[in-house]
């Protein structure tokens, strides 16, 4: 009896399973296809500037709706391709993420067309404490001395910026962009156009040069006249010489007179004896 209760109950749920495997493949059956396609991806992490090989590459399942532009479904075609920007482990390998074929791998891949690369000496102060750091923007300030103008007797100090929103493209000889620790380096690796290559040649011998870290997405441009003595302290400006009052002219002197002595006047007298006295009148 109880063998027979145990076969039914088998037997209802076996039932009931088939049942549900129906719906579900009906189910499935009934919703609308994905195709899913294949395209190529990282299989470790690449830093920028680094040649492809077949082993840093695999194929993976990707929907085929949302294939990325500029996706690749054969790894031989990346071959020997160079990364102007860093890719993680997993992600797709698109056309915009590498340098155009036949670029040699290392810095020169970074460079965009038109650009040049110049290097810059720099400090801990010059290289804003190491936070200066690859993919950043800086703007070039130039201390020297300023030649006379029309009017001025000597040299002025000053401090102006002369170029500005800069691409750091390496610091020291690395070019990897993720890391963002502060790095005390010796060198920093600039991105310019060909004038401001010149510029910046011309700054760095004539005067000191520093960096100033900017926004990464600010592109407004500072319109400064530069700092000299006389902007950094306005009040110690030296009073304007007084011009000096013309001498006034001696004024003539008047000859001297000379006088000639007029002898007195020639008188008479007559003395008078009186006894013992004697008077004497003059007239």
């Amino acid at each position: 009896m109880k063998n027979k209760r145990a076969l039914a109950v088998m037997a209802v749920a076996i039932l009931f399973g088939l049942t549900a495997v129906i719906l579900a493949s009906r189910w499935l059956l009934m919703q609308p296809g994905s195709n899913s396609g294949h395209i190529v991806v990282a299989a470790t992490d690449i830093s920028l500037g680094q040649r492809l090989t077949p082993e840093m590459l695999k194929l993976a399942d990707w929907p085929s709706d949302s294939v990325p532009k500029g996706a690749y479904a054969d790894p031989q075609k990346l071959a020997g391709r160079v990364l102007r920007s860093s890719v993680l482990a997993g992600e797709p390998v698109s056309e915009a993420k590498l340098a155009p074929a036949g670029t040699l791998g290392g810095l020169s891949a970074l460079i965009t067309e038109g650009k040049r690369a110049i290097t810059v000496r720099v400090n801990d102060v010059i290289g804003v404490a190491g936070f200066t750091l690859p993919g950043n923007y800086v703007d070039i300030i130039v201390s020297t001395r300023k030649d006379p103008q029309p009017g001025e007797n000597r040299e002025q100090d000053i401090s102006k910026i002369v170029l500005e929103r800069i691409l750091v493209l390496a610091v020291a000889q690395e070019v990897n962009r993720d890391e963002t620790k502060p790095r005390v380096v010796n060198a920093v690796t600039l991105e310019v156009s060909p004038e401001q290559a010149e510029t910046l040649d011309l700054a760095r011998s004539v005067g000191t040069l520093s960096l100033a870290l900017r926004n990464q997405v600010d592109p407004q441009s500072a319109q400064t006249g530069g700092a000299t003595k006389l902007t950094l302290l306005p009040g110690a400006t030296p009073p304007k010489p007084v011009p000096a009052k013309p001498a006034a002219a001696p004024r003539p002197q008047k000859p001297a007179v000379h006088r000639v002595a007029t002898p007195p006047a020639r008188r008479n007298c007559v003395a008078v004896i009186n006894g013992l006295h004697s008077l004497q009148e003059c007239f």
